[in-house]
């Protein structure tokens, strides 16, 4: 069959046929459960029921007026500013183990393997960590001599519960984003650091002026993982805290889980998804703008 057909429409027939199965895998799996998700955030379906009844931008507006759902975001900044924090203490690692410190393989593997670990396990491992009478922190600040600030809940204080989530967060990933970093610097030719070297150039300067400007777009990457990742955090307060005490850690995907989950109301579940896909969309498209608009100034 193939005999007639000339090199070309051969090479494109094969290409689709490889391209067939991914495709249809994930047009399956992606798109189609994205369209239906889209149709039932416009119902006001119970998620067993096959009545599926018509509820317009009901439930939108339910999201965006109702403070108790769309003010739950705001308990996702500490995941964000720790998310930072993560990224310049990954950056400081990663050019320290770079250079040709002794034992820099060991250490490199000390802070990544908290990555490989399951992710319930960390979250027990610090809920002992973080307990208020028994828990290594409380006990250290004890031994030190800070005897009041030993005593801290560190998980049951609405104005702590998050920023103490979000640290275990950051000890985790933080091995991950300096492994990235690392790779980045490597990719650096050494030929810029000789030259910048017989400039006169400090070890600051070369940092502000060749190596950051080098590694823009992988920490353009890491930021883009770090935001999304703060903005979708369930993990940690879903086993730790179950979103306590009275919701002061609640994220917004737990809450979207308890919408459709616990009280059937899957439409507007679905509606909160869509919401929390355009803000993910918009906060790394403006992410992306000031990056991008901060380079080209240069």
């Amino acid at each position: 069959m193939f005999g007639t057909l000339s090199y070309k429409t051969q090479k494109n027939i094969i290409i689709v046929s490889f391209l067939l199965v991914p495709l249809a895998l994930l047009l399956l799996f992606t798109y189609y459960p994205a369209l239906k998700l889209v149709m039932f955030s416009f119902t006001d379906w119970d998620g067993y029921s096959p009545e599926k009844p018509w509820a317009g931008l009901a439930n939108y507006r339910e999201v965006f007026t109702n403070p108790d759902i769309f003010g739950v975001f705001a308990h996702n900044f500490a995941y964000f500013f720790m998310g930072i924090v993560q990224n310049i203490i990954a950056i400081y690692f990663a050019v320290i183990l770079n250079s040709r410190l002794r034992g820099r393989n060991f250490f490199r593997l000390l802070l990544f393997l908290p990555y490989i670990m399951n992710a319930v396990a960390v979250a027990f491992m610090f809920g002992y960590v973080f307990d208020t009478t028994q828990g290594s922190l409380n006990l250290f600040l004890q031994s030190i001599g800070l005897s009041k600030l030993g005593e801290t809940s560190w998980l049951g204080t609405a104005g702590l519960v998050n920023y103490s989530l979000a640290s275990t967060g950051l000890w985790r990933f933080m091995g991950y984003n300096m492994v990235i970093y690392i790779a980045a610097l490597q990719a650096i030719p050494r030929d810029m650091y000789e030259a910048a070297k017989i400039d006169g150039a400090g070890a600051m300067q070369t940092f502000w002026r060749i190596t950051l400007p080098n590694m823009k777009p992988v920490i353009q990457l890491n930021l883009f993982l770090t935001v999304t990742g703060a903005l979708e955090v369930f993990d940690l307060p879903f086993v730790l805290t179950k979103g306590g005490p009275a919701g002061a850690s609640q994220t917004y995907v737990q809450r979207v889980m308890e919408t459709a989950f616990a009280y059937n109301h899957y439409g507007l579940a679905s509606a909160m998804s869509i919401i929390l896909l355009m803000f993910v969309i918009i906060v790394v498209g403006l992410q992306q703008f000031v990056l991008s608009r901060g380079g080209s100034g240069k």
